[in-house]
This record gives C-alpha cells, sequence and structure tokens, in this order.
C-alpha cells in the first residue's frame, strides 16, 4: 500500500483544525485536515438540543467571517455554530477529509517526522498539530455506583427533558453546562436539585457591555496563568433565552434546591460538603469585583455608559442556602437520575510520541509540545485565558503555524547556496 506523504498533518476538524489550516495556507505549508466525523461534529452531537453560544455572535467567530442572518449581538444556536465553521472551511477552501480516523501517530523510525496510521491508510507527516479540543472523555467522579438503582449520564449524553426518567433529578456541577440544564429541566416541570461547587460567575451584561467586552478592554482575556488554587473552578454564563446572568437565588426562588458540593454516595443516600454558602458567596464576589474594575476603567476613560445601580443587588439567601442540607435520601426526595456536569479530560491515547507527562496530559509551551514536530491547539489556557474560545485559538493557531513556518525555513537552508 502506498503511503501518502504531506508536510503537516491536523488531527480534527473543528475549530481548532480550520484556524489552523487558514494560517498554514496563509504561509504557504502543504496540510491535510483529519477528521473522524463531521467539520464541528462535537456541537451537533455532543451537547444538548437547546445550547447556544456563551459568547455573542458579534464576538466568537473567527476574524474573516461574520455569522450570516445572525444578530451580532445574539447567541447562535448549535447547529449554527456547526453550519458556520462548515461556511469557513469552504470559505479558506480547507484541504479536509470527513469520516477519516487517526487511530495512531508514532516517530518515523526510518526518516524524518511521522506515521500517521488512519483508518484509510499510512501518512506521512513533518509535523503533526493535534486539535482534537478539551472535551474528549466525559468525567463522571467515582461517587455513585453504577448499580445504585437509578439513571446516571453525562452532560454530553444529555439532549432534553424528554429523555429522562419521571421523577426529581440531581445535577452535579454549577459551570455553563450545569446551570443550563438544570434551568430547562426546572422550566419543563422537574422537581431540581443543584449541586454547586466553587465557580466564577460573571455578569452578562453590565452598563450595556456584555461580559466578553468587558474581558476584552481589562485584559483579561490576555491572562497567561489561572490564579493559584482555582484550577477547578468553572465559570457560570449563560446565552440561553437571549442571555442573562447566571443567579443562585433566583433560581431557588422559582424551586430549585441548591445543595452544596456532592462529596459520597452510601445507601442511597448523598452527602454534601458544607461549602454551598461559601461557593454561591465567590460567585458573588467575581461578579461584583468585575463591575469594579469596570466602572473604575469607566471613570478612567470618561466613557459615556448608563449606570446599574441595581445590578449590585445580589437579592436574598434562600433557605436552602441558610439551612442546607448536609444528606439527601435519593428515594425520599424522589430522585430518579443524576446528570454529571462534571466535565471532560483529554486522551491523546493515539499520540504515540513523546509529547505527553506520565499521566497522558500534553508538555508544551504556547502549544509547541516536548516533541519536535508535535503541536497540542486549542487547549484551555494554552498561551492564555482566551485559548479556548473561537477567536482565541484563531490567535494560537498563528502562532503555531509561524513557528511551523519558521522550521521549514531552517530545514530548507543549505550551506553556501
Amino acid at each position: 500500500m502506498t503511503t501518502e506523504k504531506i508536510d503537516t498533518l491536523i488531527v480534527g476538524g473543528g475549530q481548532a483544525g480550520l484556524a489552523m489550516s487558514e494560517h498554514l495556507s496563509n504561509s504557504g505549508v502543504p496540510h491535510l485536515i483529519l477528521e473522524k466525523s463531521r467539520i464541528a461534529e462535537r456541537w451537533r452531537s455532543e451537547r444538548w438540543d437547546s445550547l447556544v453560544a456563551n459568547g455573542p455572535a458579534w464576538h466568537d467567530r473567527f476574524p474573516g467571517l461574520e455569522f450570516s442572518g445572525v444578530d451580532p449581538d445574539a447567541f447562535p444556536s448549535k447547529e449554527r455554530v456547526a453550519d458556520y465553521f462548515v461556511e469557513y472551511a469552504e470559505k479558506i477552501a480547507a484541504p479536509i477529509r470527513c469520516g477519516v480516523e487517526v487511530k495512531q501517530v508514532t516517530r518515523n523510525a526510518i526518516g524524518r517526522g511521522f506515521v500517521a496510521e488512519t483508518s484509510q491508510g499510512m501518512i506521512e507527516a513533518n509535523h503533526i498539530v493535534s486539535a482534537t479540543g478539551p472535551f474528549q472523555r466525559p468525567i463522571i467522579p467515582a461517587i455513585a455506583p453504577d448499580d445504585a438503582g437509578i439513571t446516571q449520564i453525562h452532560s454530553a449524553a444529555y439532549r432534553n427533558p424528554d429523555q429522562m426518567p419521571e421523577g426529581a433529578v440531581l445535577v452535579v456541577g454549577a459551570g455553563s453546562s450545569g446551570v443550563q440544564i438544570a434551568d430547562e429541566l426546572l422550566r419543563a416541570g422537574k422537581r431540581v436539585y443543584l449541586s454547586v461547587g466553587p465557580h466564577d460567575r460573571p455578569f452578562r451584561s453590565y452598563r450595556g457591555r456584555d461580559f466578553v467586552w468587558w474581558l476584552g478592554v481589562l485584559g483579561l482575556w490576555d491572562l497567561e496563568a489561572m490564579a493559584p488554587g482555582t484550577e477547578h473552578v468553572t465559570i457560570a454564563v449563560s446565552g440561553a433565552h437571549g442571555g442573562h446572568t447566571v443567579n443562585f437565588r433566583q433560581l431557588a426562588a422559582r424551586g430549585m434546591t441548591l445543595v452544596g458540593r456532592t462529596a459520597s454516595f452510601k445507601d442511597g443516600v448523598v452527602s454534601f460538603a458544607p461549602d454551598l454558602t461559601d461557593n454561591v458567596a465567590g460567585g458573588d464576589q467575581n461578579q461584583l469585583s468585575l463591575m469594579d474594575a469596570a466602572d473604575d476603567y469607566i471613570a478612567r476613560n470618561g466613557l459615556d455608559l448608563p449606570e446599574e445601580p441595581d445590578a449590585r443587588n445580589i437579592g436574598p439567601a434562600p433557605e436552602c442556602m441558610t439551612d442546607p442540607l448536609a444528606t439527601l435520601n435519593l428515594a425520599d426526595a424522589g430522585i430518579t437520575s443524576i446528570i454529571w456536569a462534571t466535565g471532560f479530560t483529554v486522551d491523546f491515547s493515539w499520540l504515540q510520541v513523546d509529547a505527553l507527562d506520565e499521566d497522558g496530559n500534553p508538555q508544551h509551551r504556547r502549544g509547541v509540545s516536548s516533541e519536535p514536530g508535535v503541536y497540542f491547539l486549542g487547549l484551555p489556557w494554552l498561551s492564555r485565558r482566551g485559548s479556548s474560545f473561537i477567536w482565541g485559538v484563531w490567535h494560537d493557531a498563528k502562532f503555531l503555524a509561524d513557528h511551523i513556518a519558521t522550521q521549514r525555513k531552517y530545514m530548507a537552508y543549505r550551506a553556501g547556496e
């Protein structure tokens, strides 16, 4: 069988892979994208039906193409986001092959570069770009056993309220996914318990500007590292229903029961950490401190933006916060299902090169790995806070494409020529 050869092989045809393709094309680097399913597949088949982008259309896009047919301040549906990337692939004439899975990548034993074993044959490449993103393998903590007698699914498998069995639901995780799913279930008439862990909770909009604008002008998208001790802090923000600030007190006032971080499970009883009040208060402080920074920015720059004195009114604490549950008997509460909105981990088992640590996590600096010729793109905090967002991955891709182009120039050098 003939082995195909290409300079740069991109694994993954989502936002990261397409951004990389655009910049490689601009640099004149021959390349190929392999996508095991469809372009931006995870947006279509691994998210719930009503999901919309968490950022407005004017912001969460690539510089070279706007969302047609979508108000710039609106939040595109997941299908519209996926269609956007299909349109972008056509716009840049991305050399992409869908339905081709990369099974393994190894260092070339008899020459330069790497060998990729795919579902359609072997490909040799001088450079490998992993653009598979951070949402590869759902994480479900080993808390409730599989034989607990209740339905347990990860948020990646949740689609809509109709798929859930009769009875109440415990949603574990108060990041964007957990909050939006819990809210949707509550609106559908479900009895909902929401397990709230540490989180950041920015306002959706303040003084006439969306929070993504504020993070931009305040330089917060460009933070290069998470603050110590915040590695497991999620972000609770929502573009659903036109976009709104997440307010746990309001959710409780509508009938949702808030509980602390889920700690353990025994004999049908769930125990919660005594941290609910602190977790909600931490989110409050995050929101208020961002407002303080916004107010200071407005004053320093003399901006004419409307004041919002009521925005700082966080409301009274509900009973479930003042007298939080320490334990919950699932049967007594009528809970028949648990949705684990507990995030994802990466899976680079296919990448059999010296670019991973002993736990299988990428070893890199700004996406340039410890294995020369191997690159990572689309991961959270790859170079800064904005790295895993649509517009952020586009800028990271340019850095990596420039790095590859520079390496090609070095390899093309001939002494005396």
